[in-house]
Protein backbone atom coordinates (compact mmCIF):
# COMPACT_ATOMS: atom_id res chain seq x y z
CA UNK A 1 0.00 0.00 0.00
CA UNK A 2 1.29 3.46 -0.94
CA UNK A 3 0.22 6.70 0.75
CA UNK A 4 1.18 10.08 -0.67
CA UNK A 5 1.09 13.32 1.34
CA UNK A 6 1.79 16.89 0.24
CA UNK A 7 3.35 17.53 3.66
CA UNK A 8 4.38 15.12 6.38
CA UNK A 9 6.12 15.56 9.72
CA UNK A 10 9.14 13.26 9.59
CA UNK A 11 11.55 12.76 12.51
CA UNK A 12 13.82 15.57 11.28
CA UNK A 13 11.03 18.02 10.42
CA UNK A 14 8.43 18.78 7.78
CA UNK A 15 8.94 17.45 4.27
CA UNK A 16 7.00 17.91 1.01
CA UNK A 17 5.71 15.29 -1.41
CA UNK A 18 6.25 12.28 0.82
CA UNK A 19 5.34 8.73 -0.17
CA UNK A 20 4.97 6.02 2.45
CA UNK A 21 5.16 2.39 1.42
CA UNK A 22 3.35 0.19 3.94
CA UNK A 23 4.15 -3.45 4.51
CA UNK A 24 1.51 -6.18 4.92
CA UNK A 25 2.18 -6.13 8.67
CA UNK A 26 1.00 -2.52 8.97
CA UNK A 27 4.45 -0.98 9.39
CA UNK A 28 6.17 1.66 7.28
CA UNK A 29 8.51 -0.13 4.86
CA UNK A 30 9.85 2.96 3.04
CA UNK A 31 9.67 6.76 3.15
CA UNK A 32 10.42 8.75 -0.01
CA UNK A 33 10.79 12.53 -0.08
CA UNK A 34 10.08 14.50 -3.24
CA UNK A 35 8.07 11.59 -4.59
CA UNK A 36 5.51 11.77 -7.42
CA UNK A 37 1.84 11.52 -6.48
CA UNK A 38 0.25 8.11 -6.62
CA UNK A 39 -1.49 5.49 -4.55
CA UNK A 40 -3.73 6.77 -1.77
CA UNK A 41 -3.27 10.55 -2.07
CA UNK A 42 -4.36 12.02 1.26
CA UNK A 43 -5.92 15.45 1.45
CA UNK A 44 -4.04 17.10 4.29
CA UNK A 45 -0.80 17.23 6.26
CA UNK A 46 0.27 13.95 7.88
CA UNK A 47 1.59 13.64 11.45
CA UNK A 48 2.26 10.63 13.69
CA UNK A 49 -0.66 9.23 15.64
CA UNK A 50 -0.76 10.00 19.36
CA UNK A 51 -0.67 7.09 21.86
CA UNK A 52 -2.75 7.59 25.00
CA UNK A 53 -0.60 6.16 27.80
CA UNK A 54 -3.13 6.17 30.65
CA UNK A 55 -6.86 5.48 30.65
CA UNK A 56 -9.49 4.21 33.06
CA UNK A 57 -12.24 3.82 30.45
CA UNK A 58 -15.05 3.06 32.90
CA UNK A 59 -14.62 6.44 34.61
CA UNK A 60 -16.01 8.16 31.52
CA UNK A 61 -19.43 7.13 32.83
CA UNK A 62 -19.03 9.62 35.72
CA UNK A 63 -17.46 12.49 33.75
CA UNK A 64 -19.01 15.72 34.99
CA UNK A 65 -21.06 13.89 37.62
CA UNK A 66 -18.85 14.65 40.63
CA UNK A 67 -18.87 18.45 40.47
CA UNK A 68 -21.17 19.38 43.38
CA UNK A 69 -19.49 20.75 46.47
CA UNK A 70 -19.63 18.58 49.59
CA UNK A 71 -20.26 19.82 53.11
CA UNK A 72 -16.56 20.02 53.98
CA UNK A 73 -15.07 20.81 50.59
CA UNK A 74 -13.77 18.37 48.03
CA UNK A 75 -10.52 16.78 46.93
CA UNK A 76 -9.19 13.68 45.18
CA UNK A 77 -10.20 11.46 48.07
CA UNK A 78 -13.81 12.61 47.97
CA UNK A 79 -13.95 12.06 44.20
CA UNK A 80 -12.60 8.55 44.77
CA UNK A 81 -15.70 7.64 46.79
CA UNK A 82 -17.90 8.54 43.80
CA UNK A 83 -15.65 6.40 41.61
CA UNK A 84 -16.11 3.44 43.95
CA UNK A 85 -19.89 3.79 43.70
CA UNK A 86 -19.73 3.68 39.91
CA UNK A 87 -17.32 0.72 39.89
CA UNK A 88 -19.77 -1.29 41.98
CA UNK A 89 -22.42 -1.13 39.22
CA UNK A 90 -20.49 -2.42 36.20
CA UNK A 91 -20.46 -5.95 34.79
CA UNK A 92 -18.24 -7.07 31.88
CA UNK A 93 -20.87 -6.24 29.24
CA UNK A 94 -21.30 -2.73 30.60
CA UNK A 95 -17.55 -2.30 30.80
CA UNK A 96 -17.17 -3.34 27.15
CA UNK A 97 -19.94 -0.98 26.05
CA UNK A 98 -18.49 2.02 27.87
CA UNK A 99 -14.95 1.27 26.74
CA UNK A 100 -15.96 0.77 23.11
CA UNK A 101 -17.48 4.25 22.97
CA UNK A 102 -14.53 5.77 24.82
CA UNK A 103 -12.07 4.16 22.41
CA UNK A 104 -14.06 5.34 19.39
CA UNK A 105 -13.96 8.85 20.80
CA UNK A 106 -10.21 8.52 21.29
CA UNK A 107 -9.72 7.56 17.66
CA UNK A 108 -11.82 10.50 16.51
CA UNK A 109 -9.64 12.76 18.66
CA UNK A 110 -6.38 11.46 17.17
CA UNK A 111 -5.34 8.79 19.66
CA UNK A 112 -4.15 5.66 17.84
CA UNK A 113 -3.30 3.45 20.85
CA UNK A 114 -4.39 3.32 24.46
CA UNK A 115 -2.79 1.96 27.63
CA UNK A 116 -5.75 0.80 29.69
CA UNK A 117 -4.91 0.71 33.41
CA UNK A 118 -7.41 -1.87 34.63
CA UNK A 119 -8.33 -2.94 38.14
CA UNK A 120 -12.04 -3.98 38.03
CA UNK A 121 -11.10 -7.66 38.07
CA UNK A 122 -13.78 -9.24 40.28
CA UNK A 123 -17.55 -8.95 40.17
CA UNK A 124 -19.28 -6.14 42.12
CA UNK A 125 -19.64 -8.45 45.15
CA UNK A 126 -15.90 -9.13 45.17
CA UNK A 127 -16.11 -12.70 43.83
CA UNK A 128 -13.98 -13.93 40.96
CA UNK A 129 -15.60 -14.56 37.60
CA UNK A 130 -15.17 -18.13 36.32
CA UNK A 131 -12.45 -16.69 34.10
CA UNK A 132 -10.25 -14.31 36.10
CA UNK A 133 -9.44 -12.45 32.89
CA UNK A 134 -13.09 -11.83 31.96
CA UNK A 135 -13.12 -8.07 32.48
CA UNK A 136 -9.70 -7.74 30.86
CA UNK A 137 -11.01 -9.60 27.82
CA UNK A 138 -13.98 -7.21 27.70
CA UNK A 139 -11.58 -4.26 27.38
CA UNK A 140 -9.51 -5.91 24.66
CA UNK A 141 -12.74 -6.76 22.82
CA UNK A 142 -13.82 -3.12 23.11
CA UNK A 143 -10.54 -2.00 21.57
CA UNK A 144 -11.02 -4.49 18.74
CA UNK A 145 -14.59 -3.23 18.23
CA UNK A 146 -13.33 0.34 17.96
CA UNK A 147 -10.16 -0.39 15.96
CA UNK A 148 -7.61 1.09 18.35
CA UNK A 149 -4.40 -0.61 19.48
CA UNK A 150 -4.34 -1.44 23.20
CA UNK A 151 -1.75 -1.99 25.88
CA UNK A 152 -3.81 -3.77 28.53
CA UNK A 153 -2.44 -3.30 32.05
CA UNK A 154 -4.07 -5.66 34.58
CA UNK A 155 -3.29 -3.87 37.83
CA UNK A 156 -2.19 -5.42 41.10
CA UNK A 157 -4.30 -3.84 43.85
CA UNK A 158 -3.87 -5.51 47.25
CA UNK A 159 -4.07 -2.85 49.97
CA UNK A 160 -5.98 0.27 50.97
CA UNK A 161 -2.90 2.30 51.88
CA UNK A 162 0.87 2.18 52.18
CA UNK A 163 2.13 -0.24 54.80
CA UNK A 164 -0.16 -3.11 53.83
CA UNK A 165 -3.50 -1.80 55.17
CA UNK A 166 -6.36 -4.20 54.32
CA UNK A 167 -8.71 -3.26 51.50
CA UNK A 168 -12.00 -1.57 52.36
CA UNK A 169 -15.26 -3.31 51.51
CA UNK A 170 -15.79 -0.99 48.52
CA UNK A 171 -12.39 -2.01 47.11
CA UNK A 172 -12.99 -5.75 47.15
CA UNK A 173 -13.60 -6.07 43.41
CA UNK A 174 -10.06 -4.74 42.87
CA UNK A 175 -8.51 -7.36 45.18
CA UNK A 176 -5.61 -9.24 43.60
CA UNK A 177 -2.39 -10.98 44.55
CA UNK A 178 0.72 -11.02 42.35
CA UNK A 179 -0.17 -14.57 41.30
CA UNK A 180 -3.67 -13.43 40.23
CA UNK A 181 -2.31 -10.66 38.03
CA UNK A 182 0.42 -12.83 36.54
CA UNK A 183 -2.17 -15.50 35.75
CA UNK A 184 -4.44 -12.96 34.01
CA UNK A 185 -1.60 -11.36 32.07
CA UNK A 186 -0.15 -14.73 31.04
CA UNK A 187 -3.49 -15.93 29.69
CA UNK A 188 -3.96 -12.73 27.69
CA UNK A 189 -0.46 -12.91 26.23
CA UNK A 190 -1.03 -16.48 25.09
CA UNK A 191 -4.37 -15.62 23.52
CA UNK A 192 -2.99 -12.59 21.66
CA UNK A 193 0.47 -13.83 20.76
CA UNK A 194 1.49 -12.29 17.46
CA UNK A 195 -1.27 -9.66 17.50
CA UNK A 196 0.45 -6.31 16.78
CA UNK A 197 -2.53 -4.39 18.19
CA UNK A 198 -2.45 -5.99 21.66
CA UNK A 199 0.30 -5.58 24.24
CA UNK A 200 -0.10 -6.86 27.81
CA UNK A 201 2.07 -5.08 30.35
CA UNK A 202 2.89 -5.35 34.05
CA UNK A 203 1.06 -3.00 36.37
CA UNK A 204 0.72 -2.16 40.05
CA UNK A 205 -1.84 0.39 41.13
CA UNK A 206 0.59 2.38 43.33
CA UNK A 207 2.88 2.05 46.32
CA UNK A 208 -0.23 2.66 48.41
CA UNK A 209 -1.83 -0.49 47.05
CA UNK A 210 1.09 -2.97 47.06
CA UNK A 211 3.86 -3.93 49.46
CA UNK A 212 7.51 -4.05 48.37
CA UNK A 213 7.42 -7.85 48.31
CA UNK A 214 4.27 -7.89 46.16
CA UNK A 215 5.71 -5.41 43.68
CA UNK A 216 8.94 -7.39 43.52
CA UNK A 217 7.00 -10.58 42.76
CA UNK A 218 4.98 -8.87 40.04
CA UNK A 219 8.00 -7.38 38.26
CA UNK A 220 10.10 -10.53 38.61
CA UNK A 221 7.28 -12.72 37.29
CA UNK A 222 6.60 -10.58 34.20
CA UNK A 223 8.48 -10.83 30.89
CA UNK A 224 11.49 -8.50 31.00
CA UNK A 225 10.48 -6.61 27.87
CA UNK A 226 6.90 -5.58 28.71
CA UNK A 227 5.96 -2.09 29.92
CA UNK A 228 5.71 -1.55 33.70
CA UNK A 229 3.19 1.06 34.89
CA UNK A 230 2.07 2.40 38.24
CA UNK A 231 0.64 5.58 39.72
CA UNK A 232 3.29 7.55 41.62
CA UNK A 233 3.28 10.78 43.61
CA UNK A 234 -0.10 11.98 42.37
CA UNK A 235 -1.22 13.47 45.70
CA UNK A 236 0.75 14.94 48.62
CA UNK A 237 -1.20 12.74 51.05
CA UNK A 238 -0.01 9.70 49.07
CA UNK A 239 3.59 10.96 49.19
CA UNK A 240 3.48 11.33 52.95
CA UNK A 241 1.85 7.93 53.47
CA UNK A 242 4.53 6.20 51.40
CA UNK A 243 7.29 8.14 53.14
CA UNK A 244 5.94 7.06 56.53
CA UNK A 245 5.64 3.40 55.49
CA UNK A 246 8.76 2.97 53.35
CA UNK A 247 11.10 5.69 54.54
CA UNK A 248 11.17 7.65 51.27
CA UNK A 249 8.70 9.33 48.90
CA UNK A 250 7.39 7.19 46.02
CA UNK A 251 9.68 8.21 43.17
CA UNK A 252 12.82 8.18 45.33
CA UNK A 253 11.88 4.78 46.77
CA UNK A 254 11.31 3.27 43.34
CA UNK A 255 14.59 4.61 42.00
CA UNK A 256 16.48 3.23 45.01
CA UNK A 257 14.88 -0.22 44.89
CA UNK A 258 14.33 -1.01 41.19
CA UNK A 259 16.21 -0.75 37.96
CA UNK A 260 13.76 1.85 36.70
CA UNK A 261 14.43 2.35 33.01
CA UNK A 262 12.82 2.86 29.60
CA UNK A 263 10.10 0.22 30.04
CA UNK A 264 8.75 1.97 33.13
CA UNK A 265 5.95 4.54 33.14
CA UNK A 266 5.36 6.48 36.36
CA UNK A 267 1.90 7.94 35.95
CA UNK A 268 1.61 11.54 37.21
CA UNK A 269 4.91 11.76 39.17
CA UNK A 270 3.64 15.20 40.13
CA UNK A 271 5.17 15.70 43.55
CA UNK A 272 8.94 15.22 43.36
CA UNK A 273 11.79 17.22 44.79
CA UNK A 274 14.53 18.43 42.44
CA UNK A 275 16.78 15.43 43.05
CA UNK A 276 13.96 12.95 42.35
CA UNK A 277 12.97 14.86 39.22
CA UNK A 278 16.46 14.85 37.73
CA UNK A 279 17.14 11.25 38.73
CA UNK A 280 13.91 10.08 37.08
CA UNK A 281 14.81 12.02 33.93
CA UNK A 282 18.13 10.19 33.70
CA UNK A 283 16.50 6.74 33.73
CA UNK A 284 14.77 7.01 30.36
CA UNK A 285 11.45 6.12 32.01
CA UNK A 286 8.28 7.93 30.98
CA UNK A 287 6.43 10.40 33.17
CA UNK A 288 2.79 9.76 32.27
CA UNK A 289 1.07 13.15 32.40
CA UNK A 290 -2.71 13.58 32.37
CA UNK A 291 -3.28 17.35 32.69
CA UNK A 292 -7.08 17.46 32.35
CA UNK A 293 -7.59 14.81 35.04
CA UNK A 294 -4.82 16.22 37.23
CA UNK A 295 -6.57 19.60 37.05
CA UNK A 296 -10.02 18.10 37.59
CA UNK A 297 -8.83 16.27 40.71
CA UNK A 298 -6.69 19.10 42.06
CA UNK A 299 -3.51 17.00 41.93
CA UNK A 300 -0.91 19.65 41.19
CA UNK A 301 1.39 20.72 38.36
CA UNK A 302 4.25 18.63 37.00
CA UNK A 303 7.71 20.32 36.83
CA UNK A 304 7.88 20.16 33.04
CA UNK A 305 10.65 22.57 32.02
CA UNK A 306 13.42 21.34 34.35
CA UNK A 307 12.41 17.72 33.72
CA UNK A 308 12.74 18.14 29.96
CA UNK A 309 15.97 20.10 30.43
CA UNK A 310 17.36 17.10 32.34
CA UNK A 311 16.53 14.82 29.40
CA UNK A 312 13.24 13.52 30.78
CA UNK A 313 10.67 11.75 28.62
CA UNK A 314 6.92 12.31 28.78
CA UNK A 315 3.66 11.06 27.33
CA UNK A 316 0.03 12.06 27.80
CA UNK A 317 -3.08 10.21 28.89
CA UNK A 318 -6.78 10.88 29.27
CA UNK A 319 -6.91 9.07 32.65
CA UNK A 320 -10.46 9.55 34.02
CA UNK A 321 -11.67 10.52 30.53
CA UNK A 322 -13.38 13.64 31.80
CA UNK A 323 -11.97 14.96 28.52
CA UNK A 324 -11.01 12.91 25.47
CA UNK A 325 -8.79 15.20 23.46
CA UNK A 326 -5.09 14.84 22.76
CA UNK A 327 -4.72 18.52 21.96
CA UNK A 328 -6.44 19.55 25.19
CA UNK A 329 -4.00 17.44 27.19
CA UNK A 330 -1.05 19.06 25.38
CA UNK A 331 -2.50 22.55 25.66
CA UNK A 332 -3.14 22.27 29.37
CA UNK A 333 0.22 20.70 29.96
CA UNK A 334 1.75 23.91 28.62
CA UNK A 335 -0.87 26.29 30.07
CA UNK A 336 -0.43 24.87 33.57
CA UNK A 337 3.24 25.73 33.31
CA UNK A 338 2.48 29.24 32.06
CA UNK A 339 0.07 29.91 34.89
CA UNK A 340 2.49 28.81 37.60
CA UNK A 341 5.57 30.41 36.03
CA UNK A 342 3.74 33.51 34.72
CA UNK A 343 5.52 33.37 31.38
CA UNK A 344 4.92 31.93 27.91
CA UNK A 345 6.50 29.16 25.76
CA UNK A 346 7.71 26.80 28.49
CA UNK A 347 8.05 23.44 26.70
CA UNK A 348 10.17 24.86 23.87
CA UNK A 349 13.57 25.79 25.24
CA UNK A 350 15.54 27.13 22.25
CA UNK A 351 15.01 30.29 20.22
CA UNK A 352 12.58 29.75 17.36
CA UNK A 353 11.50 26.30 18.54
CA UNK A 354 7.80 25.50 18.08
CA UNK A 355 6.01 24.85 21.37
CA UNK A 356 3.20 22.79 19.82
CA UNK A 357 5.55 20.69 17.73
CA UNK A 358 7.85 20.10 20.71
CA UNK A 359 4.99 18.96 22.93
CA UNK A 360 3.51 16.78 20.22
CA UNK A 361 6.79 15.06 19.36
CA UNK A 362 7.68 14.37 23.01
CA UNK A 363 4.23 12.96 23.75
CA UNK A 364 4.02 10.81 20.63
CA UNK A 365 7.42 9.21 21.21
CA UNK A 366 6.95 8.82 24.96
CA UNK A 367 3.43 7.46 24.62
CA UNK A 368 4.58 4.80 22.16
CA UNK A 369 7.41 3.79 24.50
CA UNK A 370 5.00 3.52 27.43
CA UNK A 371 2.57 1.40 25.37
CA UNK A 372 5.33 -0.97 24.30
CA UNK A 373 4.82 -0.31 20.58
CA UNK A 374 7.17 0.98 17.88
CA UNK A 375 5.28 4.10 16.91
CA UNK A 376 5.22 7.83 17.56
CA UNK A 377 7.21 8.76 14.43
CA UNK A 378 6.75 8.43 10.68
CA UNK A 379 9.82 6.30 10.08
CA UNK A 380 10.79 3.00 8.51
CA UNK A 381 10.03 0.07 10.80
CA UNK A 382 7.46 1.99 12.81
CA UNK A 383 3.76 1.20 12.87
CA UNK A 384 1.73 3.07 10.27
CA UNK A 385 -0.19 4.99 12.94
CA UNK A 386 -0.89 8.42 11.50
CA UNK A 387 -3.26 11.35 11.35
CA UNK A 388 -4.26 13.49 8.39
CA UNK A 389 -5.01 16.97 9.70
CA UNK A 390 -7.94 18.91 8.29
CA UNK A 391 -6.34 21.99 6.80
CA UNK A 392 -9.53 23.10 5.06
CA UNK A 393 -10.86 24.71 8.23
CA UNK A 394 -9.65 27.57 10.39
CA UNK A 395 -7.21 27.98 12.02
CA UNK A 396 -5.22 25.42 10.00
CA UNK A 397 -6.30 26.70 6.59
CA UNK A 398 -3.45 28.41 4.84
CA UNK A 399 -0.96 27.78 7.64
CA UNK A 400 2.63 27.00 6.67
CA UNK A 401 3.74 23.54 7.83
CA UNK A 402 5.96 24.94 10.58
CA UNK A 403 2.87 26.52 12.21
CA UNK A 404 0.45 23.63 11.84
CA UNK A 405 1.01 21.93 15.19
CA UNK A 406 1.09 25.22 17.08
CA UNK A 407 -2.32 26.06 15.61
CA UNK A 408 -3.58 22.50 16.10
CA UNK A 409 -2.60 22.41 19.78
CA UNK A 410 -3.33 25.97 20.86
CA UNK A 411 -6.06 27.31 18.59
CA UNK A 412 -8.52 24.51 17.90
CA UNK A 413 -11.27 23.97 20.44
CA UNK A 414 -12.77 20.93 18.75
CA UNK A 415 -9.63 19.67 17.08
CA UNK A 416 -10.16 16.46 15.19
CA UNK A 417 -8.07 14.91 12.45
CA UNK A 418 -9.71 14.34 9.11
CA UNK A 419 -8.45 10.75 8.79
CA UNK A 420 -6.86 8.32 11.28
CA UNK A 421 -4.83 5.22 10.41
CA UNK A 422 -3.93 2.49 12.94
CA UNK A 423 -1.44 -0.19 11.96
CA UNK A 424 -1.88 0.47 8.25
CA UNK A 425 -5.71 0.45 8.36
CA UNK A 426 -7.91 3.53 8.06
CA UNK A 427 -10.05 3.73 11.19
CA UNK A 428 -11.49 7.23 10.67
CA UNK A 429 -12.25 8.76 7.27
CA UNK A 430 -13.58 12.30 6.95
CA UNK A 431 -14.16 12.32 10.71
CA UNK A 432 -16.28 9.16 10.66
CA UNK A 433 -15.43 5.63 11.81
CA UNK A 434 -14.29 3.52 8.89
CA UNK A 435 -15.75 0.00 8.54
Amino acid sequence: MRIFAREALLPDGWARDVAFELGPDGTIADVQRGAPPGGDVVDGPVVPGMPNLHSHAFQRAMAGAAERRGASGDDFWGWREAMYRLAATLDPDALRTIAREVYRAMLAAGYTAVAEFHYLHRDPRGAWYADKAETSRALIAAAKDAGIAICLLPALYAHADAGGAPLHARQQRFATTPDDVLEIAGALRRDHAGDPDVVVGACAHSLRAVTPDELRALVAGSPPTVPVHLHAAEQTREVEAVRAALGAPPVAWLLANYDVGPRWCLVHATHMDDAERDALARTGAIAGLCPTTEANLGDGVFPLAPYLAAGGRIGIGSDSNVSISAVEELRWLEYGQRLTKRRRIVAASSTGQSCGETLYAHAARGGAQACGIRAGALAVGHRADLLVLDDRAEPLAGAPPEELLDRYVFATNRAAPRHVMVGGRWRVRDGNPSP
